[in-house]
């Protein structure tokens, strides 16, 4: 009678410990999906060098409406990194003149160009600290790509230009972020950030978000947030250097499962 009260005590702890290692599990794994626009007012210039000649690109500092979409997935085993996944577009209209590599023609003064950027971030994190005391603390490596396109308009004897560069670079990521006690209100920050050989390249947010809990499974909820990205970057021979920044707000829509 005794062993089978034991036994009954047992199985009852485990089975207790059992529900709460299933719900642990079902608070450490979830999946966030977001998207906007994000409308950064860019500023810099696009400068090449070779001998004599030189030319340049020169922002017009308008304010350009982009699209953003990210994804998180997090679960619950230890060793294997988290996964975000983030896109951008980013555009930026300018002026330029002068030689560019390959043309024959010289690029007529305040001749209308224009610099796109697809950004693709691969983000494999390690969370840190998961809404401990209401913090949020994730670290990890960013692969950012990069695909490029500049174009230069055609006008008089000049027949257009037109380069495409892909990009694929390493930065350091950091994420925090704080829910506020008692509401469904979030604040956020991220850092991407690598400096090397004098060049420089980050991508900093901060944001307010909104999430409506009391709606069940798919929880939708309201981002908005100020985006600042630098791009600081020159070729391995010195004659192309790149300089923009991008900067302005973003809002866009969030969905938690």
């Amino acid at each position: 009678m005794i062993k089978m009260k034991k036994m009954k005590k047992v199985l009852s702890t485990i089975a207790c410990s059992a529900i709460l290692a299933t719900t642990a599990s079902a608070d450490f794994a979830r999946i966030e999906i977001g998207g906007g626009t994000f409308m950064p007012t860019p500023t810099g210039s696009l400068t090449y060098t070779d001998g004599t000649s030189s030319g340049s690109y020169t922002s017009l500092e308008k304010v350009q409406s982009n699209i953003y979409a990210w994804m998180l997935v997090k679960h619950p085993i230890p060793v294997i990194p988290n996964l975000r996944l983030e896109y951008t577009t980013l555009s930026d209209e300018g002026k330029a003149q002068g030689n560019f590599k390959d043309i024959s023609v010289p690029i007529p003064l305040d001749t209308a160009s224009t610099l796109e950027f697809t950004q693709v971030d691969v983000i494999p994190y390690y969370n840190i600290l998961d809404n401990t005391a209401w913090i949020t603390l994730d670290l990890g490596l960013d692969i950012k790509v990069i695909e490029s396109e500049y174009k230069v308009d055609a006008t008089g004897a000049f027949t257009g230009y037109n380069e495409n560069i892909r990009v694929v670079m390493p930065l350091a990521y950091v994420r925090t972020r704080v829910q506020i006690p008692i509401t469904e209100i979030g604040l956020e920050a991220d850092v991407k950030y690598i400096t090397y050989g004098g060049d420089t390249v980050y991508d900093v947010r901060v944001k307010v978000d909104y999430t409506l809990g009391f709606i069940p499974i798919i929880q939708p909820g309201l981002e908005l947030g100020y985006r600042m990205q630098k791009y600081d970057i020159s070729s391995n021979d010195e004659k192309t250097k790149l300089k923009l920044d991008f900067s302005g707000v973003y809002a866009g829509l969030v969905l938690r499962f």
